[in-house]
């Protein structure tokens, strides 16, 4: 079983919430382009079962690590209905998304915040 790093998961989820809202932005910015059809990204869970574990070179003589950190997320097209005009963004369901990425990048910040706060008071007891 391998360690869990928070602070990275936290990294993570924050640069994939991120490229979730540019989605979001990007679809709300094209809700009046005739044949726009929404688009949304991977789950974050879908992201971290793509990621692979690396390992790190600890020692001179040991194997280097590969380089698999590079965020991979995929746009997907979004399941809503079709307007007359071949739109498939809904405002409504655009404005949902965007609020769930603020709260879990609200949480995701708070969860950071605490661990950080745990950390210095451990130091500073010490």
């Amino acid at each position: 079983m391998q360690p869990v790093n928070l602070f990275d998961l936290a990294a993570q989820q924050a640069r994939w919430l991120a490229v979730r809202q540019s989605v979001i932005a990007g679809n709300v910015a094209n809700v009046n382009t005739p044949g726009y059809h929404a688009v949304d990204v991977k789950p974050f869970s879908a992201v971290l079962d793509d990621t692979q574990v690396t390992m790190k070179a600890t020692q001179p003589g040991h194997f280097g690590a590969t380089d698999a950190t590079a965020e991979k997320v995929a746009l997907r097209q979004d399941d809503s209905e079709l307007v007359p005009s071949g739109n498939s963004v809904q405002l409504e369901d655009e404005l949902m998304k965007a609020a769930d990425v603020r709260r879990a990048f609200d949480l995701n910040t708070a969860i950071v915040r605490a661990f950080h706060q745990m950390f210095t008071m451990t130091t500073k007891s010490s």
